[in-house]
């Protein structure tokens, strides 16, 4: 006596397959920004924490006057690939002695960055230099 079993094959439908895409491309929609978000905010968090790591080498005996800042030292991030480019801009009147700034590479992820061109100096004010017209508060805070 010869017993046939009956083979089934279970698969997903049409349907199915068309309902898990749509919900994968709604989170993708909502995941993607906030992540892009998220970066661009640790590439500011990096410069301003640059820029006060500048700020101390240069109020420093190490620090020659007139001399650039050291490697390192003149870029954010510190180790890595250079997201801005440090330097220290010459003293005049509102400054107190000197002037530093982060400037985002051309060709970096920061380059059409609100916030533009961070600037610190040695009175403590923090400012921005953008064409955007980005508030400088929002791009130095931490939140």
């Amino acid at each position: 006596m010869l017993v046939a079993m009956k083979q089934t094959t279970r698969a997903f439908s049409l349907l199915e397959l068309i309902v898990a895409l749509a919900i994968a491309a709604t989170l993708a929609a909502f995941a993607i920004p906030s992540y892009h978000g998220h970066i661009a905010k640790a590439h500011r968090t990096d410069a301003a924490s640059a820029l006060y790591r500048a700020a101390q080498f240069v109020e420093s005996p190490a620090h020659a006057d007139g001399a650039p800042l050291p490697a390192g030292l003149d870029q954010a991030p510190q180790g890595g690939r250079a997201v801005y480019r440090l330097r220290i801009l010459p003293a005049d009147d509102s400054n107190g002695g000197y002037a530093l700034e982060a400037q985002p590479l051309d060709n970096g992820p920061m380059a059409e960055d609100a916030c533009g061109t961070f600037i610190l100096d040695a009175t403590g004010a923090r400012s921005n230099r953008s064409t955007l017209g980005a508030d400088s508060g929002d791009c130095w805070s931490a939140h």
